[in-house]
């Protein structure tokens, strides 16, 4: 077995390439304009244009629409339910948890509101993260509990 040495190193076929000399006569193929068109912006030595600049077209950031306002980086995203659709999920307890496990929110949600419109008849406990007043009204009178998670 033959012993590498530093002179049988060389760069991979293709990873090397011949730089190209402009501007020296037309037989180089980069000769005359040395690859740069005839006049204009381009042509010029020391050219550069603005960032963003697309030759005159409108640039995109002027093209897009803005954001107004502010965003909350933190914002939380919460479920509403009715009191009229407590009823049907068929649950004694309703919370955040086992109304992921039957999919009824989805799995980034990070609380729910109970919201008062329509009717309730069987007592329930609820654990939300915000109840209507009327919606308490209506859970109270039905014989449930509210805790505020």
């Amino acid at each position: 077995m033959k012993k590498i040495e530093i002179s049988d190193l060389k760069p991979a076929e293709g990873a090397t390439k011949k730089t190209v000399r402009v501007g020296r006569g037309r037989s180089s193929g980069c000769g005359k304009t040395s690859s740069r068109g005839n006049n204009g912006e381009g042509q010029r030595s020391g050219r550069t244009s603005k960032r963003g600049f697309e030759g005159g077209q409108m640039p995109a950031y002027r093209r897009l629409p803005k954001l107004k306002g502010f965003q909350i980086i933190n914002a939380r995203n919460y479920e509403a339910f009715n009191v009229g659709r407590l009823e049907s999920l068929g649950l004694k307890e309703i919370s955040l948890e086992t109304l992921k496990e039957i999919k009824k929110v989805h799995s980034s949600c990070d609380g729910i509101r109970i919201l008062g419109n329509g009717e309730i008849k069987k007592a329930l406990t609820i654990k939300a993260a915000y109840v209507t007043p009327s919606a308490k009204e209506k859970i109270e009178a039905a014989g449930g509990k509210i805790e505020l998670v």
